[in-house]
């Protein structure tokens, strides 16, 4: 904290340790439930290893920003977290700031973009696994839909907060096995080789008038 009460940021907090702090905005976790809840509701839009997530409430309490205590589960002694008020101060400095937008990762674009190299069975074996990823991610996500529309979901206090993420899965899901059903049409139109496939300037348009909004 500043002379003035403001919280100053260390260089030392990262995107994690926020996100770790956030979950401990919400109530008090043993590093275990941490790397469970993490894993639950940020997973998809931050994964991080567990092995690093068990360091951050270490590194939260050495600043301040959180508090430890040893609780005994049986005979057995556990760590449980506690956000300190310097931990809100910081997390709401935190989210005073707009952040960054996303990172997209696909390996499997990056296979097609390449496509010529191969073949177009491969090509259609890219897409194909593009489309069943988005269709496996789908269920689990399909399924918590579901719990939270029936007003059953866990923390369902926190809906309003949590449709935000789940709306912009659920469309990403849709996006990528839409985008698959396109390009597997494409893919069926080339030529046994790749490299000889040409462009359909109708598709290249309709791509142009979409990036047109």
């Amino acid at each position: 904290m500043s002379s003035q009460g403001e919280y100053v940021s260390s260089p030392r907090l990262t995107s994690t340790s926020f996100a770790v702090l956030g979950l401990l905005a919400v109530r008090s976790w043993s590093t275990y439930e941490l790397t469970q809840q993490m894993d639950r509701s940020l997973g998809r839009m931050w994964p991080r290893a567990a092995s690093k997530l068990y360091e951050e409430p270490k590194k939260l309490v050495a600043l301040g920003l959180a508090s430890a205590a040893t609780e005994l589960v049986g005979r057995r002694p556990r760590t449980v977290y506690a956000i300190t008020e310097e931990g809100r101060a910081a997390l709401a400095a935190w989210l005073a700031e707009p952040g960054e937008g996303p990172v997209v990762e696909f390996e499997q674009l990056v296979k097609l973009s390449f496509a010529e190299h191969g073949t177009r069975a491969d090509a259609l074996r890219t897409v194909a696994a593009a489309r069943a990823w988005a269709r496996d991610r789908n269920v689990e996500n399909l399924a918590a839909a579901r719990e939270y529309a029936a007003g059953e979901g866990p923390y369902q206090d926190r809906a309003a907060q949590g449709m935000l993420a789940g709306a912009f899965f659920t469309d990403l899901y849709a996006t990528v096995a839409r985008w698959a059903d396109w390009a597997e049409a494409q893919i069926e139109r080339w030529p046994e080789d790749p490299a000889e496939a040409v462009a359909d300037p109708d598709e290249l348009r309709a791509i142009a008038r979409r990036a047109d909004w």
